[in-house]
C-alpha cells in the first residue's frame, strides 16, 4: 500500500483536493481529512497494484492545485519584489496583463508550466510520504519559477511599450489641439501598409520633401508611414480623408487616436476606386477584413 499526506491550512485547497480525489478515476483509493498539530492533512491511501497510475493522478491533482491557487500569488510576489519601482496602480495593471497573457488562447506556455510542476511533483511524492504544499511551491519549483519570471518580464516590457505609446499619442494630441490648422484637407491613400498623401487638389505630396521638419520621425526607421505622419503633423490639416485601399492595421489605428474627429475613413470614392484598380484590390476583401 502507498500512502501520501498533503498538508495545508488553506480550507479552499483542502476542499479542492477532496473533491478532485472523490472524482478521480482511479480505483482502490481511500482518503481522509484530519488535523494534526500545525496543519490540516489530506491523507491518501492506495491499495491497488498500478502505482505509477496512482502517482500520475495524484501529481495531476497537485499540479492543477498549484496552478489554480498559487500561480496568482507567485506572479504578484514577483511583481512586488522585482518591480517595486512601479506604483501600486501600475503593478495591478501589470498583474492583470500577466493573467490575460497566461489565459489567452494564443499563449502556449500552459503545457510547459504544467509539465515543469508535474515533473517536480511526481519525483517528490515518489520519494516522500508527505508534502507541505506551501513549502513545496516556495522551494521545489525552480524551473517553474523561472518560467513565471520570464512571463512577468515579458508583460512588464509590454506594459512599458504600451505606456510610452499612449504618452506619445497624448503628446501629439496636445500639440495638434494647441495649433491652428494650416491646410484645409489632405487625402491619405493607404494601401498594403504604405502611405500616399494628396493635397486638396489631389496632387501627390512629396513625403520626403526637405520642407518637412523630421522632428516627429522615428530614430530607427523612415518608412512612408513615418514620412506621412511627419507631413500631417507639419501641415496640420483641418480634415484628413483616409482612403483605405487594402487592409487596416496599427498605423491606421494610431492615426485615429492622434487625429480623432479630424480623420474620416473612405473606402469607395473616385480616389479609392482609382488606386484600387492600380493595385488590383477587391473592395469586398477590404470590407471583410475591416
Amino acid at each position: 500500500m502507498k500512502s501520501f499526506c498533503l498538508k495545508t491550512n488553506n480550507q479552499e485547497i483542502i476542499n479542492y483536493l477532496l473533491k478532485r480525489l472523490e472524482n478521480s478515476s482511479i480505483e482502490d483509493i481511500y482518503f481522509i481529512n484530519k488535523k494534526f498539530k500545525c496543519y490540516q492533512n489530506v491523507i491518501v491511501h492506495y491499495k491497488g497494484t498500478n502505482l505509477y497510475s496512482f502517482l500520475g493522478i495524484l501529481s495531476d491533482i497537485l499540479t492543477d492545485c498549484i496552478l489554480l491557487f498559487f500561480e496568482p500569488i507567485l506572479i504578484k510576489r514577483i511583481i512586488t519584489c522585482e518591480y517595486f519601482y512601479f506604483d501600486e496602480l501600475e503593478k495591478k495593471l501589470i498583474e492583470n496583463n500577466c493573467y490575460e497573457y497566461i489565459l489567452s488562447e494564443e499563449n502556449s506556455t500552459l503545457k510547459y508550466r504544467k509539465n515543469e510542476i508535474w515533473t517536480s511533483v511526481i519525483s517528490y511524492i515518489n520519494e516522500n510520504k508527505s508534502v507541505i504544499i506551501d513549502g513545496f511551491v516556495s522551494f521545489r519549483l525552480e524551473n517553474y519559477s523561472k518560467t513565471l519570471d520570464e512571463i512577468v518580464d515579458f508583460c512588464v516590457k509590454e506594459y512599458v511599450i504600451e505606456k510610452e505609446y499612449n504618452e506619445f499619442i497624448n503628446l501629439l494630441q496636445i500639440y495638434i489641439n494647441s495649433k491652428q490648422p494650416i491646410s484645409s484637407l489632405i487625402h491619405l491613400v493607404y494601401t498594403n501598409g504604405e502611405s500616399i498623401l494628396l493635397d486638396e487638389n489631389k496632387n501627390i505630396i512629396n513625403l520626403q520633401n526637405s520642407n518637412f521638419d523630421a522632428k516627429y520621425l522615428s530614430d530607427i526607421s523612415f518608412s512612408s508611414n513615418d514620412y506621412a505622419l511627419n507631413a500631417l503633423l507639419t501641415l496640420l490639416p483641418k480634415k484628413i480623408e483616409l482612403h483605405l485601399i487594402s487592409y487596416s492595421d496599427e498605423f491606421v489605428d494610431t492615426l485615429k487616436l492622434i487625429f480623432g474627429d479630424k480623420l474620416s475613413i473612405c473606402t469607395d470614392c473616385n480616389i479609392c476606386r482609382t488606386y484600387r484598380v492600380l493595385n488590383n484590390v477587391n473592395l469586398k476583401n477590404i470590407l471583410d477584413t475591416n
